[in-house]
């Protein structure tokens, strides 16, 4: 049952896996954007599960209401701003890779640099 508990960090070391595995095998550029992506994701849930306190509320204090155990918003704030950062660099990448293969014609990455090699 102990082992249920740790779902969370179960799906964080697999999607961790995918990402290296697909963006270490592969050589198309889309997906290798796509691997960075689901690396991204696997960080986000790992951070936002370590930053999970049990019985943990909002951080509202009240009068009257004392020794209550309060979460720490600042986790899901740096997660909103990384998820940003993490689209942006993204549309980034794809736009990077439109413009290869305007250049060579193909988003092979072993592709473009014999191309370039041989100019």
């Amino acid at each position: 049952m102990k082992l249920l508990g740790l779902f969370n960090y179960w799906v964080f070391a697999v999607l961790l896996m995918i990402g290296l595995f697909a963006l270490i095998s592969r050589q198309n550029l889309i997906k290798k954007i796509m691997a960075l992506a689901i690396f991204q994701s696997a960080v986000f849930l790992f951070f936002i599960t370590m930053s999970k306190i049990e019985n943990g509320t909002a951080p509202i204090i009240q009068a009257g209401v004392d020794n209550q155990i309060f979460s720490n918003p600042l986790p899901q704030v740096l997660i909103l701003t990384a998820i940003v950062v993490g689209i942006s660099t993204t549309a980034l990448g794809l736009a990077i890779a439109v413009r290869l293969y305007e250049e060579y014609g193909t988003i092979e990455d072993n592709e473009i640099l014999a191309l370039d090699r041989s100019a």
